[in-house]
């Protein structure tokens, strides 16, 4: 990887991780089961450069040469009574400076949603919309969803959209089918949407979506890359195709704490992508995502 250091351009954006800030941790017994099954993942990340606090946290960035890093506003205030504010996203970009990028959270069940998500943008300086349908407890195609759809078209921004198993046993595992983003791309084609974690166990019914709609991308996120090149894992085809016809579609996220940074990186890396490939996935499918230039000048 290369580094801010050495005077080479960053050539990594990582689109998911949470800063070990007070902030971005509150409260979420809804999540438990997370914690069962990310355990030893979860320990090895504590145990980590980045675990070692906010200062480390930042430093492991910095260290990496990264470009950007998204991190993301959650309001579940109706169903879990758990919020990551917009506003703390927003203050820990003003304070840490612009690797940081920020996508908003919104509360569907509750009324003035819509302005609230349009302040996030205009006034907030937030890049975009983080869904995590799961604990909404809305299916992406939810019509009480088609509002925010419609003012992320507006604004140009793009959506973040849960997909695939979630482990909180609080609500439906079937909220994150492929097949509920395909409704969604068919109702707004010029909707910039990524499906994140990769759908599993529906990782196939994703690959379709995302081959069919030019503005679906996949991220690579809360599952070791590793897997990837695992059989019978359920995510091999990931590889044969994100190198190839989708290769433009995949965009990795380390998921910290979920996961080491270093770990996430490393693991990519051993998948033995050719190079033109790797910088897709690490960086310029990101970038395109986004709305950023593809390279720095």
């Amino acid at each position: 990887m290369k580094t801010a250091g050495n005077g080479a351009e960053p050539m990594l954006i990582d689109f998911s991780s949470r800063p070990p800030h007070p902030g971005f941790t509150p409260p979420a017994p809804h999540l438990q089961n997370y914690r069962r099954v990310y355990l030893a993942s979860e320990s090895r990340s504590a145990a980590s450069g980045a675990g070692q606090g906010l200062d480390s946290w930042l430093a492991a960035y910095e260290a990496l040469g990264a470009r950007h890093v998204v991190l993301k506003a959650r309001d579940l205030t109706t169903t879990f009574g758990f919020k990551i504010p917009n506003e703390t996203v927003a203050d820990f970009i003003r304070t840490h400076g612009p690797r940081f990028i920020g996508f908003a959270g919104v509360d569907p069940w509750q009324a003035g949603t819509v302005a609230e998500f349009d302040h996030a943008i205009c006034n907030l300086g937030l890049s975009g919309l983080n869904l995590q349908c799961f604990e909404l407890k809305l299916r992406p195609d939810d019509e009480r969803l088609f509002p925010f759809y419609e003012k992320a078209i507006e604004l140009n921004v793009p959506v973040n959209i849960h997909c695939g198993i979630n482990f909180s046993t609080h609500t439906p595992m079937a909220i994150g089918r492929p097949e509920y983003i395909d409704n969604v791309m068919v109702r707004y084609p010029e909707l910039r949407a990524v499906a994140s974690p990769p759908g599993w166990p529906w990782v196939q019914e994703l690959i379709g979506v995302a081959w069919r709609h030019p503005n679906l991308f996949i991220g690579v996120l809360a599952v070791r890359p590793k897997l990837l090149a695992k059989a019978h894992s359920g995510y091999e085809a990931l590889l044969q195709y994100g190198r190839t016809i989708l290769k433009e579609k995949i965009i990795f996220g380390s998921a910290f704490p979920m996961m080491p940074v270093e770990t996430a990186l490393a693991e990519l890396e051993a998948l033995g992508l050719e190079e033109p490939v790797r910088q897709l996935w690490l960086h310029d499918n990101a970038a395109r995502l986004l709305n950023l230039p593809a390279r720095l000048t």
